[in-house]
C-alpha cells in the first residue's frame, strides 16, 4: 500500500496515461540488489505490471546505469525504451542496436585500457577483491560481497585517484566506483534525451542511487522550463540507501517492493 500523500502525487499521472512518462531506475528499484550483479533479476509480479504500464501509458522506459541490451534482458518487458550507461546510449523500442550519444564512443579503447591496467597493478589488502564490470565507455569497479568490503572500498579509491589523475572522471554509487570519459552526461540528461520530441506533459521518476538524483532534477528543470506541468520523483529506500536521494525526492517507498506497490498504484483503472 502507498500513502494519501503519494496516491494524491500519482493522481493527475493516472488522469493522463497517454501523456504521462513513467522512467524507472532497474537494479534496486525494479529488482533487488544481489551481491553480484550478474544474479539480478526483476520480480515476475513486477513485470507484470511494468508490461500493463506500457500498454497504456504515453511512454515508459529503464534509465540504468547498465548496457541497455543487458538491461533489457533482465527487465524483459516488450515496448519499453532503454536508456543505458547513465546517459550514453539509448535502445528504442523495437530497435536492435543503441545509439551511442555522440563524443562517447570514441572515449571507449582509452577508459578500458587505464580501467585495465590501473586495477591489474592495484596492491594492498582488498585489491584482489576489486571486481571490474566492463560496459563500454564506463568501467565500474565493484567490491559488494568481498570479504573485507571497508579494505576493498580502499583499494578502489586508490584505482580511482590514478585514473582521475590520467583524465577520467568518476563516479561513486553504492559499493561501486565508475570511471568515465570526460565528456558531460548523467541520468539528467538521459531523462531529456528519452522525452525529447514526446507528447507529454507529465513525468514520473523512481531510483534508488545517487546518479537518481540528477534524474530527479532534470525532471524538474523541465516543468521549470514549461515542457512539464507534473512530475514525480519517488525515492526507493532500504537500509544502504544514500541519505541523499530520499532527501531530493518527492515521496519515499520501501525497496522494491515499495515501487511493485507504486507502478501498482498508478496502473489502477
Amino acid at each position: 500500500m502507498i500513502d494519501d500523500r503519494l496516491g494524491d502525487l500519482l493522481a493527475p499521472l493516472r488522469a493522463t496515461p497517454g501523456r504521462t512518462a513513467v522512467l524507472l531506475d532497474v537494479d534496486g528499484t525494479l529488482a533487488p540488489i544481489t551481491t553480484r550483479a550478474s544474479d539480478v533479476a526483476v520480480p515476475e509480479a513486477t513485470r507484470a505490471v511494468v508490461a500493463d504500464l506500457a500498454s497504456r501509458f504515453g511512454l515508459v522506459a529503464c534509465i540504468t546505469g547498465r548496457r541497455t541490451v543487458e538491461a533489457r534482458a533482465i527487465v524483459g518487458v516488450d515496448g519499453l525504451e532503454y536508456v543505458g550507461n547513465h546517459g550514453t546510449e539509448i535502445l528504442r523500442s523495437g530497435a536492435d542496436e543503441a545509439e551511442v550519444r555522440p563524443g562517447i564512443a570514441e572515449w571507449e579503447p582509452r577508459v578500458r585500457e587505464t580501467a585495465d591496467r590501473l586495477l591489474a597493478a592495484a596492491s594492498g589488502a582488498g585489491a584482489a577483491d576489486l571486481r571490474l564490470e566492463d560496459k563500454g565507455p564506463i568501467q565500474a569497479i565493484h567490491w559488494r560481497g568481498a570479504a573485507d568490503e571497508p579494505a576493498a572500498e580502499v583499494a578502489a579509491e586508490e584505482v580511482g585517484r590514478l585514473a582521475e589523475a590520467d583524465g577520467l572522471v568518476l563516479h561513486r554509487g553504492r559499493m561501486v566506483l565508475e570511471l568515465r570519459p570526460p565528456v558531460p552526461f548523467d541520468k539528467g540528461a538521459a531523462v531529456r534525451w528519452v522525452l525529447e520530441g514526446r507528447d507529454a506533459d507529465a513525468a514520473l521518476y523512481a531510483g534508488d542511487d545517487r546518479t537518481d538524483v540528477d534524474a530527479f532534477e532534470g525532471l524538474r528543470a523541465l516543468r521549470s522550463a514549461g515542457e512539464l506541468t507534473h512530475v514525480v520523483c519517488v525515492a526507493a529506500v532500504d537500509p544502504d540507501s544514500p541519505p541523499a536521494v530520499a532527501e531530493a525526492a518527492d515521496a519515499s517507498v520501501e525497496g522494491t517492493d515499495g515501487v511493485r506497490s507504486l507502478l501498482q498504484e498508478l496502473a489502477r483503472p
